[in-house]
């Protein structure tokens, strides 16, 4: 869904880390979608001049390694694509983001409950509302397979200053300006 935005991620992380020049990115290749947002990486990570380094993270046992990996890899910040391990883990992969100090962004405001430090990503208010004038159309008698299939319109960018604070980044005025919600 979106894939698009993983580029828009690597800009942010680019904006709030100007010296960014090696980007970790955590995902899971058996998890549907990830190749596309991946390729969208290389290529905002290229037009940025930065270097990713993709840390594949299978099961729960893989993160911890991973982030050793981005710390070896000389990592200057995280980006956390879609998994279900993270779900299900998800202050475990903020806590590390915190402890070894990394600038980190992630696709859903989930993380932000946990201390993540930026999320942007669809905003799942939009995507209900927008389900429910789907289910009022086919309540209607519309066929499914005659409606048209939509993409995402409506995005939110979250940023923690408190996390900020923790790992010794200052976000630019400009960035928090842009922020749908700040926590301070």
């Amino acid at each position: 869904m979106a894939p698009e935005i993983s580029g828009k991620h690597v800009e942010l992380l680019k904006e709030i880390v100007p010296r960014l020049s090696r980007l970790a990115v955590l995902g899971a290749s058996n998890t549907p979608g990830n190749a596309q947002l991946i390729r969208e990486i290389e290529n905002a990570a290229s037009a940025f001049r930065v270097t990713p380094q993709y840390l594949d993270v299978l099961t729960v046992k893989d993160i911890e390694p991973a982030f050793r990996a981005a710390s070896k890899g000389r990592a200057d910040a995280i980006l956390v694509l879609g998994s279900g391990i993270y779900a299900s883990h998800r202050k475990q992969v903020v806590d590390l983001t915190v402890k070894n100090r990394l600038p980190a962004i992630f696709r859903s405001r989930e993380y932000m409950e946990d201390g993540g430090l930026m999320a942007y990503g669809v905003n799942p208010f939009d995507l209900d509302r927008r389900a429910a004038t789907y289910v009022d159309k086919i309540l209607k008698g519309a066929k499914p397979s005659d409606l048209p299939v939509e993409q995402p319109t409506k995005f939110e960018f979250i940023i923690n200053l408190k996390t900020a604070k923790q790992i010794g980044l200052t976000i630019p005025p400009n960035i928090l300006a842009r922020a749908d919600r700040v926590i301070r």
